[in-house]
C-alpha cells in the first residue's frame, strides 16, 4: 500500500510537470525562513521600525512552493488553483492575526516593564 501511494504521488509530478521532491523541499525548506521573517517582523514592529521588508519576505516564503508550481507546472486543474488560493488566503489571514497578537503582546510587555 505504501508503494502504491508513493507511485501515485510520484506520477503526479510527471502528469503536471512538477518534481514532487523539489516542491516538497521548497515547501519544507522555506519554513525556517518564514519563521525567521516573522520574528524579524515582530522585532521591527516592537522597535517602531519599518515592517515592509520582513512582511514581504514572510509572504514570499509562505507561497514559494506554489510559485514553483505556477512556473514549472502544466495542465494543473482549476480546482487545484481554487484549493490553493483558499489555503493561502486562510493561512495568510491566520498568520496576520497571530502576528498582530504577538506584536500587541510585545508592546504591552514594553509598557509594563520599566526602562
Amino acid at each position: 500500500m505504501l508503494q502504491a501511494f508513493s507511485d501515485w504521488f510520484l506520477s503526479l509530478g510527471v502528469t503536471y510537470g512538477v518534481n514532487p521532491w523539489i516542491f516538497g523541499s521548497i515547501y519544507v525548506g522555506a519554513i525556517p525562513f518564514f519563521i525567521l521573517s516573522i520574528g524579524w517582523l515582530v522585532k521591527n514592529a516592537r522597535a517602531g521600525r519599518s515592517t515592509v521588508l520582513p512582511t514581504m519576505l514572510a509572504g514570499f516564503f509562505f507561497v514559494s512552493a506554489y510559485i514553483y508550481l505556477a512556473i514549472a507546472g502544466r495542465n494543473i486543474p482549476v480546482w487545484v488553483w481554487i484549493f490553493l488560493a483558499a489555503l493561502i488566503a486562510y493561512g495568510a489571514i491566520s498568520q496576520v492575526r497571530q502576528t498582530r497578537k504577538k506584536i500587541a503582546a510585545a508592546r504591552a510587555e514594553q509598557l509594563v516593564l520599566p526602562e
